[in-house]
Formats: C-alpha cells, sequence, structure tokens
C-alpha cells in the first residue's frame, strides 16, 4: 500500500553519497557531503493555527524569503547535488506571492519538488503553472468533517470545502494534462478526529487523491502546545485494519504503523545522530539554515543565513564545522524529539557505522 515509502526511509537508494559520508571521517571530507533534501520555509505567516502545531514557538512571524536571492541559491543547490526540496516549513508556503516561480526555477535547476500545504491557498493560477513541475502534494485535512477541521485547524468551517476542493482542481488537471504528480492528504491522529479518519479516507479517494498518510503526533520539545504529550497509539492498531479496506483503484491509505509501534520502543537503537549535518537541511522564512528541524532557534544548529552568504560559504563554513562536531563528539539525542523525520534514516545509517559479525556472507 506504501508505494512512495512513506513509512520508512529512501536514503538506501542513493548508495554514492551514503558512500561519500561513510568515508568522511575529516572535517574537509565532511563538508562537502551536501544534503540530498532540504526543507524550505517560503513564508513565516500561516492562515491556520492548528492545535498540534509543532513550531507554535516561533510565532507565524510574517516574513518571506526573497524570491530572487532564494532562486539563486536554489540553482546553487541543484549545483552542488540536492536532489529534492519540499516547500513547507514553519508557515503556510503557498502564501509566497512567487511560489509558482519558485517551483519551476527550483525544477528546472535539477531539484525534484513537494509540497506539504493545507491547500486552503492552492489557487488555479498555481495549478495551470506550476503543477507539472511537483513531484508531489500533500494536503494537511486533520478531520473528516467540517465541525472537527475547524477545531483542530482553528479556523472557519468553510476551509475544510475550500481545501478539498482545491486539491480536487489539482485532482482533474492532472488527469486532463496527463501529469506524473502525487496528490494526497495526510491526518495527525488525535483524540478529537480518531472517529473521523475512515470518513475523511473515504472521500480523499473519491475526489481521485492518490493516498491518505495516517500519522502519529509527535511532540515537539520546544512547543508551547503540550496537550496531545501523552497521545498512545497502542489500543488503535485495528483503525489500520480498517483503513485497508478502503484502499483499492489506485488510492491507498498509508497507515503509519510501523512508526506508531515505535511509541512504546524505548531503545533509541543508535547512538549518534548521523543523519545531521549531512543529509538534510532547513531553511527558514528569514533566511536562517539550520540542520536540523528539531532544533529551530538553537543556535548550536545555525549555519548561517541564505540572504547574507552562499549556500556553499553556509554548508562549508565554521559554523557547521563547530555542529558537526558538536553532533559527533557531544550531542545526547535522548534531548531529541522521539519519531523525528531522520529516525529510519539514522537507523539505517547506525547500520552501515556500527555492522554485525559475518557481513560478507550476503
Amino acid at each position: 500500500m506504501d508505494k512512495f515509502g512513506i513509512d520508512s526511509q529512501k536514503v538506501v537508494y542513493h548508495p554514492e553519497r551514503v558512500a561519500q559520508w561513510a568515508a568522511a571521517d575529516d572535517w574537509e571530507k565532511a563538508k562537502k557531503v551536501y544534503p540530498l533534501y532540504v526543507e524550505i520555509s517560503p513564508a513565516g505567516a500561516c492562515n491556520h493555527r492548528c492545535t498540534f502545531c509543532a513550531v507554535d514557538y516561533i510565532g507565524y512571524v510574517t516574513k518571506f524569503l526573497d524570491t530572487k536571492i532564494l532562486k539563486e541559491r536554489l540553482s546553487e543547490m541543484g549545483r552542488k547535488g540536492v536532489r529534492s526540496v519540499m516547500f513547507a516549513g514553519e508557515g503556510e508556503p503557498l502564501l509566497h506571492k512567487d511560489i509558482a516561480e519558485l517551483t519551476t526555477h527550483a525544477k528546472a535547476s535539477g531539484i525534484d519538488v513537494s509540497f506539504t500545504t493545507n491547500a486552503v491557498a492552492l489557487t488555479p493560477k498555481f495549478i495551470e503553472n506550476a503543477l507539472s513541475c511537483v513531484t508531489w502534494i500533500k494536503a494537511s485535512i486533520n478531520a473528516g468533517s467540517a465541525k472537527t477541521y475547524a477545531a483542530v485547524h482553528q479556523t472557519k468551517e468553510a476551509d475544510f470545502e475550500r481545501a478539498l476542493g482545491n486539491m480536487k482542481a489539482a485532482v482533474d488537471f492532472k488527469r486532463a494534462n496527463k501529469l506524473g504528480t502525487a496528490l494526497g492528504a495526510q491526518m495527525v491522529l488525535l483524540p478529537e478526529n480518531v472517529s473521523e479518519a475512515e470518513p475523511l479516507a473515504k472521500r480523499c479517494r473519491d475526489i481521485g487523491l492518490d493516498y491518505l498518510v495516517v500519522k502519529p503526533y509527535s511532540q515537539h520539545k520546544m512547543s508551547k502546545t503540550r496537550q496531545y504529550e501523552g497521545m498512545r497509539y497502542d489500543a488503535l492498531m485495528s483503525l489500520g485494519d480498517r483503513l485497508d479496506k478502503i484502499s483499492g483503484g489506485g488510492f491507498s491509505v498509508v497507515f503509519r504503523r510501523h512508526t506508531m509501534e515505535k511509541w512504546d520502543d524505548a531503545e533509541r537503537h543508535y547512538t549518534t545522530c548521523h543523519a545531521t549535518p549531512y543529509f538534510w537541511a532547513y531553511v527558514m522564512a528569514s533566511g536562517d539554515v539550520y540542520g536540523c528541524s528539531a532544533y529551530l532557534l538553537d543556535e548550536r544548529f545555525n549555519y548561517g543565513n541564505l540572504q547574507e552568504k552562499s549556500f556553499t560559504q553556509i554548508w562549508e563554513g565554521e559554523r557547521r564545522k563547530k555542529n558537526w562536531k558538536y553532533v559527533l563528539t557531544e550531542l545526547d539525542i535522548s534531548e531529541c524529539r522521539k519519531n523525528c523525520r531522520m529516525d529510519e534514516v539514522n537507523r539505517y545509517l547506525w547500520k552501515v557505522k556500527n555492522p554485525p559479525e559475518h557481513v560478507n556472507f550476503i
């Protein structure tokens, strides 16, 4: 059902970059290992105030990345080996006035483009001008009814139908133009919306989406919101079986069972974060580049600002070098967010660095 590998990791498909990382035993080699994936927040502002928002502590500041500078940096990222960007972040990416232009430019730079968005600002203009350059769009729709949606997203009820209608318009354009863009939705499973997962799945299937992801909540260490901190999923596994029955005809429900099961696994399975500061990066709407999205505003993970320096200067600079040493020798990963985005990547990289005996007997 999970044909896009959403509930696993995909660094295994980049053996050359992994080999480069594995051989980077000093800074001169490590500084040349560029990220495969960069999450970019083109807008700091957001039109919703979701109850589970991990980055509420940042404050939804109305900032937008400069279009000209970001296009220059995207071209540079493509040349340096960045393979994908996700426009998402601490704000709603579609609120950036030049987001279609940024999308087409990123694709022209050799970078695959994706979006995590609430889809309320997904306009016909964007669909017509940029959808052909997008690998996937995942709409955050965290309820199966307008009433619950408004309560969770802290917005007006009309946004529920607007978001679904916008995604339906994208589906229609995709089909009419025979595009390969994957169009999906995701629901963070919360006490308020558990009973609405099945109705949402059916609605997503009926409007022609490719998938619905149902994922667990993950408490950010710095979030203001704490109301879901004790959320557990062991009693909800049967929901996955019911959702599986809705899949079919080109539509699938990705119930992130593996990620949910890890909640009860107290062991990290690795003691060092190898994903940071190598395989991914995060760009805030201010232009600051971070090595990990779980540590935004933590200066230990801030490498510099894209609006002041080139990506090469930042990635090979002294601040990343300092963080490289810190993560390698000092970071206590018990401080880190459980089930972080790089958890599965780290499990794989740990095995590469710490193989069991008899590995030559393949």
